[in-house]
Formats: C-alpha cells, sequence, structure tokens
C-alpha cells in the first residue's frame, strides 16, 4: 500500500485502468471437489489470482499437546507457490504466510462447529498458484467451500472480499496497481448470511465515510461471492450424486 500521489489510478472518464467501476469486482470463479485425495477442496480463481485449498479431516489432533478438550483445533497451512508471483518466492514459510495462516485459522474457527469434533484437528492447506492482490481474501473464500465439500459442518460461509482507496476514491476489489500504489486496503472476512464479521483488517487511513462505503462494498460484493460458491458445491453434489 503505497499511496504514490503521482501513479494515475482512475481514468479521465471515472472509470480504472482495467475497466470496472468503481464497486465492481474482478471475475470469480470456483470449483469444488479438484483434489481425489483431499476430504474436500476446492480452485477459485478470482481475477488473476489462484488458490487451491485441501481439508483432512477430522483427525486425532498430534503432537497431543496441541489438543483441546471441548474441541477441535484448525490446523492450517497458508503457501506462496515459488512461480505465483513475477520475482520468485523463497521456498517455504515466513513470516507474512504465518501472520496469513493464523488470522485465517482464527476465521474459520467462528464458522466451524468446532465444539463437535473434541480432541480432533482439520487440516486445512491453502496454495496460492498465481498472485495479484487480495490473496489472503482468495484463501478465505477457497477454504470455506473446502470445508463445506468435506462435509464439516459450519454456521454459515465465510467469503474474503477487500476495498481501498485510490486517489481519495473508494474503490472495489483492489487489482494489483491500486494494491501496490493506493492510499488505503481493507481486507475482510464476512459470514454472506449473517453479514457478521470474521476477519478484518486495515491498511492505511480511512475516514468515517469511507470506512463505511468500503464496508457496503464489500457487503454487497460478498453476496455476490457467496452465490459462485453455492453455485460450485452444488455442481459438485451433482456430480458425485449422479446429477439427481
Amino acid at each position: 500500500m503505497g499511496g504514490y500521489g503521482d501513479v494515475q489510478l482512475l481514468r479521465d472518464d471515472g472509470l480504472r485502468l482495467d475497466g470496472r467501476k468503481l464497486d465492481e469486482m474482478r471475475e470469480v470463479q470456483i470449483e469444488a471437489g479438484v483434489l481425489p485425495a483431499a476430504d474436500g477442496s476446492a480452485w477459485v480463481k478470482h481475477g488473476l489470482n489462484v488458490a487451491v485449498c485441501a481439508v483432512y479431516g477430522p483427525m486425532e489432533a498430534h503432537p497431543r499437546k496441541i489438543q483441546r478438550q471441548d474441541r477441535a483445533v484448525i490446523d492450517l497451512r497458508y503457501n506462496m507457490a515459488p512461480f505465483s508471483t513475477s520475482d520468485r518466492i523463497r521456498p517455504g514459510f515466513n513470516r507474512r504466510s504465518r501472520e496469513i495462516s493464523k488470522v485465517t485459522a482464527e476465521a474459520l474457527e467462528s464458522v466451524v462447529l468446532v465444539e463437535r469434533y473434541p480432541r480432533s484437528k482439520i487440516r486445512v492447506e491453502i496454495e496460492i498458484l498465481s498472485a495479484e492482490a487480495g490473496t489472503r481474501c482468495v484463501g478465505i473464500t477457497a477454504a470455506s467451500v473446502a470445508l463445506a465439500d468435506a462435509g464439516i459442518p459450519m454456521r454459515d460461509m465465510i467469503v474474503g472480499v477487500a476495498s481501498g482507496k485510490v486517489e481519495d476514491t473508494v474503490v472495489l476489489d483492489l487489482d494489483k496497481a491500486e494494491d501496490n500504489y493506493g492510499q488505503a486496503d481493507l481486507p475482510m472476512g464476512i459470514l454472506p448470511t449473517t453479514e457478521e464479521i470474521a476477519f478484518l483488517q486495515m491498511d492505511g487511513d480511512l475516514s468515517v465515510e469511507e470506512f463505511n462505503l468500503c464496508m457496503e462494498y464489500n457487503m454487497k460484493a460478498a453476496k455476490e461471492i457467496h452465490e459462485i460458491q453455492m453455485d460450485a458445491l452444488r455442481r459438485r453434489y451433482e456430480s458425485k450424486n449422479g446429477g439427481a
């Protein structure tokens, strides 16, 4: 989030550089059940971001010290593949991936009915294959679909989406240039049915009015992505049951 004033991010006609309106998100595609070896899986393409998520479990939690007597733990790993960006990423965990893994696990724990699986572990693997901007949001969206595909009970789906500010203007779903040179970014994890917020971070400065408009944009986008999530799960169910 650079906030460089000399980089033009809005066209003279009021549209963004990629032709989108201020409140228009990038194209989203979702497929469920893409990895046969996993208990549940999902593939999500959001703009130029591509993420694959695999879910394993519930299983007995090992080592025993991580067990919780009253609930399951979500063991989540978020990773960006070395080839996911134009600059090759060093393989393995780094500080950023650990931080995103932690906040994503906490967001998912707020929707998964973890109390049904005491002393158990649910393993969630998120791999970013292509990164543009907003990969943590794409990871949350993919993990929600993969958990549902695995049959893990949740009180709601969860959608990751972000709005922000560029050239003193609030926009939905920042692309790479807007993320790099914009003034603010507000990624959120939203429960689309109840409109609860499971995850929120902010980078940059927003006025109260700008923050509220970001919230409005994010809520609208979350409901749209939720429909795409449910369509993917319906297609998955029909394919497993012979189109019934």
